[in-house]
């Protein structure tokens, strides 16, 4: 194998350059879902007579198990002589939120071993046939797993935002016998970003593939194929 010989030209060409730009959306892809936390409230009237409404909070955070995120009173306050952590938020979130994270911190990974690979060992990867294709499969299953990943989260997000908003009233138990007014739940704008970042990823890593493909032998000739080419039998001289 050849030394690492440092080479900043692949940098300055659609290969290196989008796979700098495929490094930075991984990381904006899983730091703004899996860095999440949240909460959202509950205002409880326990009679027509009370004259302030009293507050419960659940808390929830990635990977979004809503359903082992309790209500919670502020401490030393009785809302209502009820036991407010037995009820919970509804729904688990966490199979498409933790694929996205975990297929996003791969990707993150995998750029940067790609990244080394074109700065240092540059001539090796493009003497190499077998690298470049094995390149270029992993970009394409890495455009769909995009797509897959991210339309998942996307659809999840969705159900969170149903799960912690509005809904809740009708959903939770006490409020069939106490007056309970939605209050507000924690800015989803970070996930919205996540979900962006999955889809600009997985355009980064589908316009990249032209680019890997040409290096490949698939587009490119054969080192055999270009020696027979210039080995040929030269046209006779003229007399």
């Amino acid at each position: 194998m050849s030394s690492f010989q440092l080479n900043l030209n692949p940098l300055k060409e659609p290969l290196g350059f989008i796979k700098v730009l495929e490094w930075f959306a991984a990381i904006f892809a899983f730091a703004t879902c899996g860095g999440y936390k949240g909460k959202t409230d509950i205002l409880v009237k326990c009679s027509p007579t009370d004259p302030e409404n009293k507050t419960v909070t659940a808390t929830f955070a990635y990977p979004f198990r809503l359903n082992q995120a309790s209500f919670k009173a502020p401490p030393s306050v009785n809302v209502c002589d009820i036991n407010w952590k037995q009820y919970v938020l509804l729904g688990d979130y966490s199979s498409s939120a933790q694929f996205y994270v975990t297929f996003a911190v791969f990707v993150f990974l995998y750029c940067i071993a790609a990244l080394l690979l074109y700065v240092g060992y540059i001539n090796l990867y493009r003497d190499n046939r077998k690298l470049p294709m094995i390149d270029f499969v992993v970009t394409i299953i890495a455009t769909f797993l995009w797509l897959v990943s991210t339309s998942a989260w996307a659809k999840a997000l969705t159900d969170i935002k149903i799960a912690t908003g509005h809904n809740i009233v009708q959903e939770l138990g006490p409020c069939k016998n106490v007056t309970c007014y939605f209050g507000s739940v924690t800015s989803m704008g970070s996930l919205n970003v996540s979900v962006i970042f999955g889809f600009l990823n997985m355009i980064l890593w589908g316009g990249n593939a032209w680019f890997v493909y040409k290096e490949t032998s698939l587009h490119s000739p054969s080192n055999t194929s270009a020696s027979h080419n210039q080995g040929g039998i030269s046209p006779p001289s003229g007399m």
